[in-house]
């Protein structure tokens, strides 16, 4: 029975997974935390992999590292870090990606290179504002990764820097269409081309540890999820996190030159078309904690108002948004009236803004020829009953809720389960029992996403 190591290295902690390399039976776990903001230094990242994988790692065969995509990490010729990562949340680039995209000549120019036009979000405009306003950093930098390279990096020895194509495709200067870097937007952003890692393929191992251990290419954090939840054609992920995602395999990649849809890479060889908003949990935390009540609490008076929540809407951009593109945006609750404003329909409007702010991702899938069949409901929210029981209505769609569990790190410890047996293709892992919702109120969706979109377009056009 080879065991195999799993680590999800997501904004707030490290969490590992040990996990049976045939079954995937998760033997033991454990977590450690991240300091809080938008910038982290990475040793963080591996200070906390080490706590967290004390006494766990000592027999496992392989592991994989799942990372949150787009962080910017630099490291200099003697390899050490230049400064804190900027992370996927940090919103202080939006004005340099505004240029670059002008720059290039539009959004259409940028989805055709590399898939995505590029956000605050993405490494490329990360680069671009540390060239600009930290020219002696960037004077320094010889090496740029991702958090998971950076992480797969230390474990191998830090020898050369790899990655893998899913987390690469993130970075918007690599293309998931053609599988090659784009060097000249890279150097358009910040000027010159450091060293970038080697992208890897989907089992292929990246080297191993000083004890020997096999270390796979390992991927972003929501390839890891895909790949943990094996998705197949049909099935639409929505994650509800620190943020908030809706993504699913296909077959072929994307480009929506409107910017909704980043077309990523996944970790399999296929592709991974993904909506990502800032805001989803801690919308539900934030309007609690704004109540006065817990969490049950704030699920019973959810639960207690009726669909449409008397009229109220809340747009839940409390730390800006992504998509939409609008990083200097604040939450709004519109149609405020005397006989709507009661904490019933104000936690009901939360929990229904988030939910409708993903709906808008399924609908942008759809424009892209992903087919919708289900939505697999995950992230801490998703084990919310005012969730689950508000989200087929607000998405149309039946959802089923997999059991409990760290997909991003299942999914890493999958894939070094594959890496390691050479197979042709990753072994099969039976999730468990799910739960399945299909109670669709057809009529109260249409009209709260109808709601939605017009307070939407009211303040932001």
């Amino acid at each position: 029975m080879p065991k195999v190591a799993g680590v999800d290295s997501s904004t707030q902690s490290t969490k590992v997974v040990i996990c049976d390399a045939d079954s995937g039976d998760v033997l033991a776990e454990a977590t450690a935390q991240h300091p809080d903001g938008t910038e982290c230094p990475p040793e963080a990242w591996w200070d906390a992999l080490q706590q967290a994988g004390d006494g766990l790692l000592g027999d496992v065969v392989a592991i994989g590292v799942g990372g949150q995509q787009h962080g910017m990490v630099t490291v200099d010729e003697r390899g050490d870090v230049v400064r804190p990562a900027l992370l996927w949340n940090d919103t202080r680039s939006a004005d340099a990606a505004t240029r670059l995209v002008q720059e290039l000549g539009g959004p259409k120019a940028w989805v055709e290179a590399t898939g995505s036009v590029p956000l605050a979000a993405m490494t490329v405009t990360k680069l671009a504002w540390l060239a600009e306003h930290e020219p002696a950093n960037a004077a320094r930098v010889a090496t740029v990764m991702l958090p998971h390279d950076y992480l797969t990096w230390r474990l191998t020895g830090q020898t050369e820097p790899v990655t893998d194509r899913g987390d690469a495709s993130g970075t918007s200067y690599w293309s998931p269409a053609t599988g090659e870097y784009r060097t000249d937007l890279l150097e358009l952003a910040f000027g010159r081309v450091p060293q970038l890692p080697r992208v890897l393929g989907p089992a292929e191992l990246a080297g191993s540890t000083a004890a020997g251990v096999a270390v796979s290419a390992g991927t972003g954090d929501n390839m890891g999820a895909a790949l943990g939840l094996g998705l197949e054609p049909g099935d639409v992920v929505v994650s509800l996190g620190t943020s908030g995602t809706v993504f699913a395999v296909h077959d072929k990649p994307t480009a929506d030159e409107s910017g909704f849809v980043a077309g990523f890479a996944d970790a399999t060889g296929r592709y991974l078309p993904l909506v990502c908003t800032l805001n989803a949990a801690r919308v539900i935390s934030a309007t609690a904690e704004l109540l006065g009540v817990s969490l049950p609490e704030f699920n019973q008076l959810a639960l207690a108002a009726s669909p449409g929540a008397g009229g109220l809407v809340l747009l839940p951009y409390l730390d800006g948004e992504r998509t939409p593109n609008l990083p200097t945006a604040a939450g709004s609750l519109h149609n405020l009236r005397r006989g709507a404003m009661t904490r019933e329909n104000v936690a009901r409007a939360a929990v229904e803004g988030m939910l409708s702010g993903l709906a808008a991702g399924l609908d942008a899938l759809r424009a892209q020829d992903v087919a919708v069949r289900r939505v697999l409901l995950i992230g801490g929210a998703a084990r919310s009953p005012v969730v689950q029981a508000v989200a087929p209505t607000v998405f149309g769609v039946p959802i089923s809720v997999p059991p409990p569990a760290q997909y991003v790190a299942l999914g890493a410890a999958r894939q070094a389960a594959w890496a390691y047996a050479d197979g042709a293709a990753p072994p099969h892992w039976d999730l468990g029992e799910t739960t399945v919702r299909d109670d669709i109120d057809e009529t109260a969706g249409e009209q709260i996403r109808a709601a939605y979109a017009e307070a939407q377009s009211s303040l932001y056009g």
